[in-house]
């Protein structure tokens, strides 16, 4: 009984401000100017945002962990802790952040399985903790909402159990911006306070320049909310805790960059470089050709085969200026607000400064404006009478629920279908990748080796060699000293596509590999050393 009386107190907010837009009220009037938390607000969210995580998580476990290996850039965070595999070389926009998150699993099995299911589990406490922090701050059915629109992308399922740093920038925005609201309104909620710097440094540790544009906004935010809500010396605290948080994140990385590259800028001018120069790019129509189901989109000059996956993303900046426009008038408008600025912020540099597409560049964006999104949506659900919390004529109601089903089913079922494809390539070239280990491992190329050419870093740590190359974004060692490191261990040389092998390797024993999907004429040149 209690529990149920939880659950639909958790509406409360959501009837008060339908009955506050209908009246003309809004935010109006003296009283509006106080926030108050209700009791037993943050109890009646658990059971919605318990489930929503929930079902994030076993979606998960039953859609992509299965048979899914490692990527490109996942092999390269986990070698760094795992004990299969000589480290790769690690370029300069890379942060370590992940590689922190999955050193306790990485560090102590090779089982690719294990560490799916450890993540898999992560991400669905980060979301429920990101969460968590907004329930003081929005209606529990609105944060439900939210919750699962992020978590039913495909772009948010693939990588919830993926060795990537993108989705947990996302959390950290996410609870970074609920936790500035909170201790903006409330100058005693020292708990909210630290959690600013916590989930700041988060999204430091995992991408630094992410985190700059996080902190820009809030810091902006800091300054401008109503003088009356928050003191001078508040704003600077704030601004103190967004500073620290952000340079305590991005600490490792600045000082790798003394370190390795020279200094900070010069890291940053290479790592420009290794992404295609940033600069004035329009790259919406980019990302828009990702959402079919490309992971990396570089160059994006493929033909726009499947408009239905991207219809979700046009209606997006319709559906956030909705959920703007019905909380203008409510006493969540700076919540709402807030949360779209700053997913706005965090959208930008990827839509107008890089000139490829990823759809992991985004989540940050889509985790913040889910919230107005949802807001929206729960209040047309309110207005429309499929929520008993509002006097509406019971005639909408069947109507309205046709309505939502069918859209909500068609979205599901496109966001299926393309989560469907890019795992099922996945598991592909995992397959793939293990036969071209094992054709390797059975030629003589054991550890200690070292293997270069196309596809070189997957293959190596599958074979457990070291992956080195001797020009490009990676470059790491030269053709001298491959061709001398051939005469004392293993060396492999990959080429493909009729391309013929470097000059050094020419006189190499030549083995023809099992192909790699697209990578035909499959070769590798081994050195003297590799014996079967």
């Amino acid at each position: 009984m209690q529990q149920s009386r939880l659950i639909s107190g958790a509406w409360t907010g959501v009837r008060d401000d339908v009955r506050d837009g209908a009246r003309g009220r809004g935010t109006r009037g003296r009283g509006a100017r106080r926030w108050v938390p209700r009791a037993g607000v943050a109890a009646g969210a658990l059971p919605w945002l318990a489930s929503v995580a929930a079902a994030f998580t076993l979606a998960q476990l039953l859609l992509v962990v299965p048979g899914l290996g490692l990527g490109w850039d996942e092999t390269v965070y986990v070698s760094q802790v795992s004990p299969q595999a000589p480290a790769a070389f690690f370029s300069a926009p890379r942060a370590r952040g992940i590689t922190l998150i999955v050193a306790p699993v990485a560090a102590l099995t090779t089982s690719t399985g294990a560490l799916r299911v450890y993540l898999a589990l992560l991400s669905g406490a980060g979301l429920f903790l990101a969460l968590w922090v907004w329930r003081r701050l929005l209606p529990a059915p609105v944060l439900a909402a939210a919750g699962a629109l992020f978590a039913s992308l495909w772009v948010t399922l693939f990588y919830g159990p993926s060795a990537m740093p993108n989705l947990w920038v996302a959390y950290g925005a996410l609870a970074a911006t609920g936790c500035l609201l909170r201790t903006a309104r409330d100058p005693g909620d020292r708990r909210a306070l630290a959690g600013l710097g916590a989930a700041v440094a988060l999204a430091a540790l995992m991408r630094p320049l992410d985190a700059v544009w996080l902190a820009l906004p809030l810091a902006g935010a800091a300054l401008l909310v109503r003088r009356h809500r928050i003191r001078p010396r508040r704003r600077l605290l704030l601004l103190v805790v967004l500073a620290a948080g952000l340079a305590l994140g991005s600490a490792e990385w600045v000082v790798e960059a003394y370190v390795r590259y020279g200094g900070l800028f010069a890291r940053l001018h290479r790592a420009s470089e290794i992404q295609g120069s940033l600069g004035w790019y329009f790259a919406i129509d980019d990302h828009v050709r990702a959402l079919s189901g490309r992971t990396l989109c570089r160059p994006c000059d493929v033909p726009w085969r499947h408009p239905a996956t991207a219809l979700w993303f046009f209606a997006l900046p319709l559906l956030v200026a909705a959920g703007v426009w019905a909380a203008a008038r409510s006493r969540h408008r700076t919540a709402v607000v807030l949360a779209t600025v700053v997913g706005l912020a965090l959208a930008a540099p990827y839509l107008f400064t890089v000139g490829y597409a990823a759809p992991r560049f985004l989540l940050p964006a889509y985790a913040l404006l889910a919230l107005p999104v949802a807001y929206g949506l729960v209040r047309l659900c309110v207005a429309c009478g499929l929520v008993r919390v509002s006097r509406v004529r019971r005639g909408w109601r069947p109507a309205a629920l046709v309505l939502v089903v069918v859209v909500v089913v068609g979205h599901l079922a496109v966001q299926y279908r393309v989560l469907e494809g890019v795992t099922g390539r996945v598991r592909a070239d995992t397959v793939d990748y293990g036969r071209v280990a094992a054709a390797l491992r059975a030629q003589g190329v054991r550890p200690p080796c070292v293997v270069t050419g196309t596809e070189a870093i997957r293959v190596a740590f599958r074979t457990g060699c070291a992956s080195r190359q001797p020009s490009g974004h990676d470059a790491s060692i030269t053709r001298a000293e491959l061709a001398a490191m051939g005469l004392r261990r293993p060396v492999a040389v990959l080429v493909a596509g009729g391309r013929q092998p470097p000059a050094y390797a020419r006189g190499w024993r030549p083995h023809r590999l099992p192909e790699l999907g697209r990578v035909t004429d499959y070769r590798a040149y081994l050195s003297p050393a590799a014996t079967p």
